[in-house]
């Protein structure tokens, strides 16, 4: 598949992705790239968020490929149930622990637990061996329930602008090869 016959949907976590973020940079390069924008950036409401989206996948015009981080991978998920649209893939980077009862803040454990269901889809999981919200353990199990493929990415913190994330160009070349092996 190609940037040109998807419609990529970029899915932010927990106060949104910054300028310097990864998931900003693709979405000024990526044509068909668009931000799910949430209501409340700061104070996610899991109904909220995952029905805002639900309404972006249903309403894209082509098969849809989410690249979602952090909250963002638990919203995506959650939100599969009211997918009416066809998702072609997922890439799914530094998923939270979200069944964690020391996340903070608190109400991010609200978004789960994770359904353990295999995904309907194609996805690749990326984790990191110190993300501080999420164990390379729980991640790996994650994926491994999803059906996904996973790459672990070192010691890459979140995986965010904060850890050193902002370019990110192995990720980049990760997406590449992950769209190739998609189907329309």
């Amino acid at each position: 598949m190609r940037v040109k016959d998807a419609d990529i949907l970029i899915v932010p976590g927990y106060t949104n992705s910054g300028p310097d973020h990864w998931q900003s940079r693709w979405q000024a390069k990526l044509s068909t790239a668009r931000r799910v924008e949430q209501a409340e950036w700061s104070k996610p409401v899991r109904e909220d968020w995952t029905r805002t989206v639900a309404d972006a996948v249903n309403e894209a015009d082509r098969p849809v490929v989410l690249v979602a981080h952090s909250l963002g991978v638990a919203t995506a998920v959650q939100a599969i149930p009211m997918f009416r649209r066809t998702i072609a893939g997922a890439f799914l980077v530094a998923p939270p622990d979200v069944a964690n009862p020391s996340i903070r803040p608190k109400h991010l454990m609200t978004f789960g637990p994770y359904p353990r269901d295999p995904l309907p889809f194609p996805s690749l999981v990326i984790g990191s061996s110190n993300d501080p919200f999420c164990s390379l353990d729980v991640a790996q199990d994650i994926a491994n329930a999803w059906g996904s493929l996973f790459i672990h990415a070192g010691e890459a913190g979140h995986i965010n602008a904060d850890a050193g994330y902002g370019p990110w160009p192995e990720g980049s070349m990760a997406f590449a090869n992950f769209l190739t092996r998609l189907q329309g």
